[in-house]
């Protein structure tokens, strides 16, 4: 099975396709001229080594100042001591919940995602194909967990709900699981690779 996962993600991952952003189901958007977008990247670790693949969540800490207990994939802004968004995104996953860099087998990149909060954020793919012990960074982590890789890889799971924000509504993918409610930038980052994998 691993190594079936493996095949078809990098078949998805070579399918053409466009970047993505939190304004995808709200065209009306106007974006600002000249903004300045931050480089980030996060990590879509698919593991690979039990009964059945799993993709690694977390759950933000609910202190947080920005997106406080939401899913998020362990990630985060590239800083300049990072060689690029790929170094960034494994740097941010071992601060975050302890996943070793040399664990993650790096298998592709999806396209960028524009977030509302000036991110320009690179999904780097990555398997796992051995277990770790996820340690939760006390100030930014409430909980790590994962969630089968075949409920998020099926796009029929997928709703999109709104809500009002700034004055307007805003359209935006959800993808529930159990107690988890996913959704935002990580649902439609997660909904680009179902549609993919699904090709």
């Amino acid at each position: 099975m691993a190594t079936d996962i493996v095949a078809r993600l990098r078949s998805a991952l070579e399918h053409e396709g466009e970047s993505s952003s939190d304004f995808d189901l709200n065209p009306d958007t106007v974006l600002p001229e000249g903004r300045k977008l931050r480089s980030a990247g996060v990590l879509i670790a698919v593991s690979v080594f039990g009964d059945r693949p799993e993709i690694l969540l977390t759950k933000r800490s609910s202190v947080l100042k920005h997106h406080p207990g939401q899913i998020a994939f362990p990630g985060g802004k590239q800083e300049e001591s990072d060689a690029d968004v790929t170094a960034a995104a494994l740097r941010e996953a071992s601060e975050e919940v302890g996943l070793p860099v040399d664990v993650p087998r790096v298998i592709g990149h999806m396209p960028a995602h524009e977030t509302v909060t000036g991110f320009m954020v690179t999904p780097v793919v990555a398997v796992l194909e051995e277990p770790f012990e996820a340690v939760a960074e006390p100030g930014e982590v409430e909980e790590v967990f994962s969630v089968p890789f075949e409920h998020l890889m099926t796009p029929a799971n997928y709703l999109v709900e709104s809500r009002r924000w700034r004055g307007s509504r805003r359209h935006y993918y959800t993808v529930p699981y159990g107690p988890y409610y996913i959704w935002g930038a990580t649902a439609r980052m997660l909904r680009a690779l179902a549609a993919r994998f699904e090709q």
